[in-house]
């Protein structure tokens, strides 16, 4: 019965009203009545056609009533076979494109803040939270340094052998002695030689464990943190830029408490690790719908998000935006995909 309604609903009328409706949904965020959509359309159709039309696509679970009497908004059922088969995609002008590689240019940044750039870049455009998974680190390290910043916190400072270089805080113990810090320093680069980060941390490990280490326990750990924050727990780091724009747009009947939850989820390691598991399933941009990712359960929410790859052509990250359902699908999808070529570039 489903089928023969979403069939009935989905004629050439059908798709017209539903197209304008979502057009209009994300445009105001408001819902569109039957005499709104009459202007609008570029059939000439009644109020009262109109109506019937909105009344078959509401039975086959594609528009809601949000109240009695009002006009309709379209569900995330619906919001999801606009962008399969209706939306019609937007092109990124020379110009947008250029601004796009200015704004992710690495010249004189990490990659970490690169991609911290890109993202905040993407949640500006998007009015969303722009979010990127950063790929790990694998390439032999030069380098490290620990350098104080303050009471109970340092920067670690790495350096890999092709010339990469990423800078991290981390939490340093309560009133560590100045020295720790060259000696957590000095300790490290005496044990590189050309290792990766993973068999720093393996051979470090090793030491501490055995007491070979010749390090105080304080030293220890911020050894240890200033590895961690790098190596192990699946590899690579989730930046997340624009919360703040996210929660202005979502519906604000959303309770805090489930936005609240939204956001640990964004900052988990799992979540990132997931993530990386559904760009890998399809190639370009992916969009996720509610709950439909699986990442989260809010509803009235949506990810669009895109792969990009290393010079062997291997996904190692991913970048896109979470925002609210009624996010501007035809304009940041393409800013999406672009993104993420320009990184990829960039990686290679």
């Amino acid at each position: 019965m489903i089928s023969s309604n979403l069939e009935k609903a989905l004629d050439g009328r059908g798709a017209a009203v539903l197209r304008q409706i979502v057009e209009l949904y994300v445009e105001t965020g408001e819902p569109v009545g039957s005499r709104t959509l009459s202007r609008r359309l570029p059939h000439a159709l009644s109020p009262a056609t109109i109506r019937n039309v909105m009344a078959d696509l509401e039975e086959a679970g594609l528009l809601f009533a949000p109240h009695t009497s009002a006009g309709r908004l379209p569900t995330e059922r619906g919001l999801r076979l606009f962008v399969d088969g209706l939306l019609e995609f937007g092109q990124l002008t020379e110009q947008e494109r250029e601004a796009i590689t200015a704004r992710c240019a690495a010249s004189g940044r990490s990659l970490h803040d690169t991609l911290g750039e890109a993202g905040r870049m993407l949640s500006g455009l998007a009015g969303a939270a722009g979010l990127v998974v950063a790929p790990k680190t694998n390439s032999p390290v030069r380098h490290i340094e620990f350098v104080a910043l303050g009471p109970g916190r340092a920067l670690v400072i790495l350096v890999s052998e092709n010339g990469q270089v990423e800078n991290r805080v981390i939490e340093v113990p309560a009133g560590l002695p100045t020295g720790s810090l060259t000696q957590a320093t000095n300790y490290l680069n005496h044990r590189l030689n050309g290792r990766t980060l993973d068999e720093t941390r393996e051979e470090v490990n090793r030491e501490i464990t055995a007491n070979r280490s010749a390090l105080d326990e304080l030293t220890a750990q911020v050894v240890e943190s200033g590895l961690g924050i790098w190596s192990g727990g699946g590899g690579g780091s989730l930046i997340l830029r624009g919360q703040s724009r996210l929660l202005e747009n979502l519906d604000q009947t959303q309770k805090i408490g489930e936005i609240q939850a939204l956001f640990d989820q964004l900052e988990a390691q799992e979540t990132m690790l997931r993530l990386l598991e559904l760009v890998q399933r399809g190639e370009g941009v992916q969009i996720f719908i509610g709950a439909e990712s699986g990442l989260f359960d809010a509803s009235g929410v949506s990810m669009i998000v895109a792969p990009f790859r290393n010079s062997q052509e291997r996904i190692v990250g991913a970048v896109g935006v979470v925002g609210p359902t009624r996010i501007n699908y035809r304009r940041i999808i393409p800013v999406v995909d672009y993104t993420a070529g320009v990184i990829g570039r960039l990686l290679g």
